[in-house]
């Protein structure tokens, strides 16, 4: 059998028949055991608060499900897609994987993922259709929602106050009301203003507040070469301004585990997150962080180009051995009032009633507040973009590369649009072949 590198394995899997191509070569999910126990392979992204609460998510369901062990595959963000390619392509991927939004046609589109809606053991009777609707493609659930949340703008407290910066007013700022904040606060603090939005999630934002989209209902990219460029045009002034740090801190701080990010370190005033992440971050900075609304083109809420996301997913392989036993972990992640006591809302709030009745009690104050911020912003909220189409997981990839070649000055921002353009549509029309 041919030795498989990282690098081969991510070809292989871009290929539309890449799953059973290398069928026989790996375990393909889950074993069993000598004493008729079985095992799964659960694979997540995560932080130390989250790994931590999972694992005991974990210890409580084996105890209740002796026949079934749990084996954890813990991982960050910016490893896990290139490993679970590689474990994909290789038929050895884990039995539940935690999926995103962006990946979810991707793996389910070929074929890759367990369509759950046919699992005897999983009742998805708590969710509603578009809670449902979100984890679907091409008619199957390739995934469930553990919750909702949205992208914002997390204020370190501390840092406006060593600065001697007022937190704006989030009902009426634009994006040049956040260049002056951020330009404000490098000065005052003598640290970075903001973090950039080097992230597909801000450019999908800053092109719905255009009227653009990054992708369309029927899978081909929805925005225009002008309406990237601009946002690539922000990012430049922000660090032409020295209120966001040098391109090469950019790069290192975007792919950086979360207690290490310059917001973790209180190193930065403004930076983009979701929602969900609010407890983690908190944690890791010892500090108070105000979540504001996106800044607009406008100043108006209603144009900030908001939507409620799904944090996340539970999926499955569809090579496990043990589709049944993988149905009753998944129920317990989603129904079981025990877990939700555990993980509250490090991985969003869940659409279910039972499991929002059951956290009330134990919320947070920074999960109030994330709460507080869900609910505050719901009626400015537009709908949920289209999922990704198959061939995008590594769209964001290519928007980080040329927009650091904006950065560091190695191509104007219209150039290095076009090019991220073209890659993107490529990305598609070669997941067609």
């Amino acid at each position: 059998m041919t030795t498989l590198t990282r690098r081969s394995a991510l070809k292989l899997f871009a290929g539309t028949a890449a799953v059973g191509l290398l069928a026989g070569c790996g375990t393909g999910g889950g074993s069993k055991n000598a004493d008729g126990s079985v095992t799964l392979r659960f694979t997540w992204w995560g932080n130390d608060v989250r790994n931590k609460q999972t694992q005991q998510v974990i210890d409580d369901f084996q105890k209740a499900h002796p026949n079934i062990k749990i084996q954890a595959e813990p991982g960050v963000w910016s490893g896990y897609w290139d490993k679970l390619a590689t474990q994909t392509a290789a038929n050895d991927a884990p039995d539940i994987i935690q999926m995103d939004l962006a990946y979810i046609a991707e793996y389910g589109g070929r074929g890759a993922l367990l369509d759950l809606s046919r699992q005897k053991g999983l009742d998805l009777s708590a969710f509603d259709s578009n809670t449902l609707a979100s984890g679907q493609y091409n008619s199957k659930l390739y995934g469930v929602s553990t919750g909702q949340n949205a992208l914002g703008v997390f204020a370190n407290v501390k840092v406006f106050k060593a600065a001697g910066v007022a937190i704006p007013d989030d009902t009426k700022w634009t994006w040049d009301d956040y260049l002056k904040t951020a330009a404000a606060l490098a000065a005052g603090a003598g640290n970075y203003g903001a973090s950039y939005g080097i992230t597909d999630q801000a450019l999908s934002i800053w092109l719905r507040q255009r009227g653009e989209q990054l992708y369309t209902a029927d899978g081909s990219t929805g925005f225009t070469v002008d309406g990237v460029a601009s946002f690539m045009a922000f990012q430049k002034k922000l660090l032409d301004a020295k209120a966001a740090p040098p391109a090469s801190v950019a790069q290192e701080d975007v792919n950086a585990a979360v207690e290490q990010t310059l917001a973790a370190t209180n190193k930065t005033g403004m930076s983009f997150w979701w929602t969900n992440q609010l407890g983690a971050l908190s944690k890791a900075a010892g500090t108070d962080f105000k979540i504001l609304r996106m800044p607009s083109q406008t100043g108006k809420p209603k144009d900030d180009g908001l939507f409620y996301k799904p944090s996340m997913y539970w999926s499955a392989s569809s090579r496990t051995k043990h589709p049944d036993e993988v149905a009753t972990f998944v129920d317990y992640l989603v129904n079981s009032t025990d877990v939700a006591k555990v993980i509250t809302t490090e991985r969003g709030f869940s659409s279910s009633s039972k499991i929002q009745d059951a956290i009330k009690p134990l919320l947070t104050p920074t999960d109030k507040t994330a709460l507080d911020f869900l609910t505050q912003i719901k009626p400015e909220l537009g709908a949920a973009p289209a999922v990704p189409p198959v061939g995008t997981s590594k769209a964001g990839d290519a928007l980080l590369r040329h927009l650091t070649d904006v950065l560091f000055g190695r191509a104007d921002a219209q150039a290095a649009a076009a090019a991220f353009k073209s890659d993107a549509d490529n990305l598609i029309k070669s997941a067609k072949k």
